[in-house]
């Protein structure tokens, strides 16, 4: 019997598009389906310890992916793009990590002095 499932999708490539769309979409239900339970995320703001507390932040932040380039080495997926934050583009970098089919680790980095400026 066949697998169908949501995240059953090909390359780790596929797979961050895949998550990207969903959050893209707010479909956070659906992203979660993507990611590993245990998913690691470090970006310049912070860092989240499994997927339920990274995309808690998510539903909250609401943001919205334009994606520039990608770039994939097997398991590893990079991405540049531009990130809607509060009202803010931010250029971005995204290094997604993939294992059996989810995203395990995703370091993000940026110049967050706009977001901060912004706050204050």
């Amino acid at each position: 019997m066949e697998n169908h499932s949501v995240y059953s999708v090909g390359t780790a490539k596929e797979v961050v598009l895949a998550l990207i769309n969903a959050i893209n979409h707010e479909d956070f239900q659906g992203a979660r389906a993507y990611a590993s339970t245990d998913m690691q995320f470090q970006g310049v703001l912070g860092a989240h310890y499994g997927a339920e507390a990274y995309f808690l932040d998510m539903e909250k932040m609401k943001l919205k992916y334009d994606i520039k380039r990608i770039f994939a080495d097997g398991n590893d997926v990079c991405l540049l793009y531009n990130l809607d934050i509060s009202g803010v583009t931010i250029f971005s970098c995204g290094w997604y990590h993939v294992e059996d089919g989810r995203v395990k680790s995703l370091k993000v980095v940026f110049d967050p002095r706009p977001i901060l400026e912004k706050k204050k």
